[in-house]
């Protein structure tokens, strides 16, 4: 039940986002998850060395799946179609399962998710901080 209403409360903030967005005329790819192509971005000088670490959610900013920009908004709010995965990494973690980490790879000052939006989803709608990421060792710029 407590898997429940976390999903209805982010859906309808995503949903509520969406709106004001379009009451504020902006476009609606500005409410949408940012994709990255690491094929096309040019190798950064200083990478982080490949691990698993502790990184802030908010550094968090874009996907390299672009079906996944569909599925989640800018702040990781999930679409009505991950009700049933979205839930399920919800139950896990309140019920104390250690999750496996999500894989990021560096862009610029942020990171892009390779693996794991729903579990960034919800550990946002949770209220943490930070999550634990496996850093790819391939650095973006």
């Amino acid at each position: 039940m407590d898997a429940e209403r976390a999903f209805v409360r982010e859906a309808r903030a995503r949903r509520r986002a969406a709106l004001m967005r379009a009451l504020r005329r902006q476009p609606a790819e500005c409410g949408r998850l940012p994709v990255y192509d690491e094929r096309s971005l040019p190798p950064r000088r200083t990478a982080l060395s490949p691990g698993i670490r502790e990184i802030p959610l908010d550094a968090i900013s874009g996907t390299l799946e672009p079906s996944r920009a569909e599925m989640f908004d800018t702040c990781f709010r999930p679409a009505g179609r991950t009700r049933g995965r979205w839930q399920r990494v919800w139950l896990a973690e309140h019920r104390g399962t250690v999750l496996p980490p999500i894989s990021v790879v560096p862009v610029g000052d942020t990171f892009a998710v390779r693996d794991g939006h729903h579990r960034v989803s919800v550990a946002k709608a949770r209220g943490a901080a930070t999550i634990d990421a496996r850093i790819d060792g391939l650095a973006l710029r």
